[in-house]
């Protein structure tokens, strides 16, 4: 028994089962998100909770969030506003969001880059979350940063197929592209982005609540890339 420290060793077992216990409900609550967030088993669209979507796109993407050596924790203030469910594929729509704030993500480790962790401290990345019903029949989703913001040439290529600002190997110009088309052809809604250099970037996703018919759909002009 001494040999062994059995004293330190039944403390020590209670931690243990106890981080166990951390750990596993961690792994849990990750794989609902994920489960939730690729809604494998819902090819139609579906009345949702737009805010569960958000929420399983964070827990997927908290990793990323994390303080780190170089920079302190990213900070996500969230603004939600009463949803009522929104007809939606809500796979595709949480890809959607994944891309944006992953793209937000990039963006934040691009500008750290020479800057002392007491400069971030002081300003720390941070993402902003809102929703809010527009007008009778749509919902607002915006997501901001405090980044380094895009230029006006960037923004005017920044949803066609291909096009990136991230350097060779860091990225395939697809997510925004993609995240374009599902918004406004899949889901008849609009995807745009609002930036200043060295202020941030803003994109604001509007969809309807509910989806028009094939019959309205047909009546309804096709969207054009901006």
């Amino acid at each position: 028994m001494e040999d062994a420290d059995l004293a330190f060793l039944l403390t020590d077992l209670v931690k243990m089962l106890q981080s166990m216990k951390v750990g596993t409900e961690r792994i849990r609550e990750i794989v609902l998100s994920l489960r939730n967030f690729s809604r494998l088993d819902e090819a139609e669209f579906k009345a949702v909770d737009i805010h569960e979507g958000i929420e399983n796109t964070l827990v997927i993407l908290r990793h990323r969030f994390k303080v780190r050596a170089e920079r302190p924790e990213i900070q996500v203030v969230k603004d939600y506003g009463p949803l009522p469910l929104v007809e939606c594929y809500a796979g595709q729509l949480n890809q959607v969001f994944m891309n944006i704030l992953s793209n937000a993500i990039d963006a934040f480790e691009e500008a750290n880059q020479g800057q002392s962790f007491e400069a971030l401290v002081a300003e720390p990345n941070t993402l902003w979350i809102h929703t809010a019903v527009v007008g009778q029949d749509r919902v607002q989703i915006t997501i901001a940063d405090n980044g380094s913001g895009i230029t006006a040439i960037a923004q005017a290529h920044l949803f066609n197929p291909f096009f990136t600002t991230k350097a060779i190997g860091k990225g395939t110009g697809l997510g925004l592209s993609i995240s374009y088309q599902i918004v406004t052809e899949k889901h008849g809604g609009q995807l745009s982005c609002h930036s200043t250099p060295g202020q941030g970037a803003k994109f604001v996703i509007e969809i309807p609540i509910r989806q028009a018919t094939p019959e309205q759909s047909q009546r309804q002009p096709s969207s054009s890339a901006p």
